[in-house]
């Protein structure tokens, strides 16, 4: 059985509010194993031997016919998680004087076209100063002065790349992995 990280997009913002006890109830009920939630925004650890692209449609499914709310969700091993934060170019960076409240991965439902990723690069270039790379189905963000400030929403990126996403900072992340392990 793997170990694995769902990423629940949209919990507890809005109007999308979920006890995380409660979800950690109604997966239990829906077959999910070993369940351990982390902070109260949509983090949920499990065991499962299924195709993680299977398990996104099952814990979207679960969140949809239980809380009536769409959700995103992405399914990460410990490797995938590690990865998004070792790779992440802007972790640890002196610009955040060891913080990285304000660097972040965003999780993706599918690899973008790096067109398209390098044009949303080149189009914010003159409007803001935060930094953005690629990984493998992930997307590296550093919003500098503020996720509240930036341009660069979820719903922005969305359209531009063609793909859903949802974000954790390092911070998060770090916390997130220890937990997996």
């Amino acid at each position: 059985m793997a170990r694995y990280l769902g990423l629940l997009g949209s919990i507890n913002v809005g109007g999308n509010r979920i006890k995380m006890a409660e979800l950690r109830d109604v997966l239990t009920e829906a077959g999910f194993k070993d369940i351990a939630t982390v902070a109260a925004s949509g983090n949920v650890i499990f065991t499962d031997d299924s195709d993680p692209a299977m398990l996104e449609i099952r814990l979207e499914d679960v969140v949809q016919s239980h809380f009536g709310f769409k959700s995103c969700a992405m399914v990460r091993s410990a490797e995938e998680v590690r990865a998004a934060i070792d790779e992440n170019p802007f972790h640890g960076t002196e610009a955040h004087h060891g913080s990285d409240k304000m660097v972040h991965s965003i999780f993706l439902s599918q690899q973008p076209d790096k067109s398209a990723v390098d044009a949303v690069i080149e189009e914010h270039r003159a409007k803001g100063s935060e930094r953005l790379a690629l990984g493998d189905r992930v997307l590296f963000l550093d919003y500098v002065h503020g996720v509240g400030v930036s341009d660069l929403s979820n719903k922005f990126l969305e359209k531009r790349l063609g793909c859903k996403g949802t974000a954790r900072n390092m911070n998060s992340l770090k916390n997130i992995l220890a937990k997996m392990n």
